[in-house]
């Protein structure tokens, strides 16, 4: 990655991190909205999969600890940077198991 890429995600991490900090008590119950549902797809697909129980049962154990630890830190109020990028984690891996039970 080129670091004319780095400098454009970063400025946007930053946009979005001050907007949030602004909003926050608005933007956190739309991120556990909007958190929750992808997460539901996500458990959804998982067991609907037909892979081993073993595999399964451990990514589904991930997505549900990431999308707890995300909920716990709003109802924590923890720092605005943190909740955030508990968020972007959460949802992140949540779409990328979505993208690999999709392939």
């Amino acid at each position: 990655m080129s670091s004319g890429n780095k400098f454009k995600y970063m400025k946007l991490y930053n946009n979005l991190l001050e907007e949030f900090n602004r909003g926050q008590m608005g933007y956190t119950a739309i991120a556990i909205i909007g958190q929750s549902c992808i997460g539901s797809v996500t458990i959804m697909m998982i067991l609907m999969s037909d892979f081993p129980k073993v595999p399964l049962l451990s990514l589904l154990f991930l997505v549900t600890i990431f999308c707890m630890i995300f909920n716990g830190a709003v109802l924590a109020q923890l720092k605005p940077k943190l909740t955030f990028n508990l968020f972007i984690l959460s949802e992140v891996f949540s779409c990328i198991v979505i993208a690999l039970f999709l392939i």
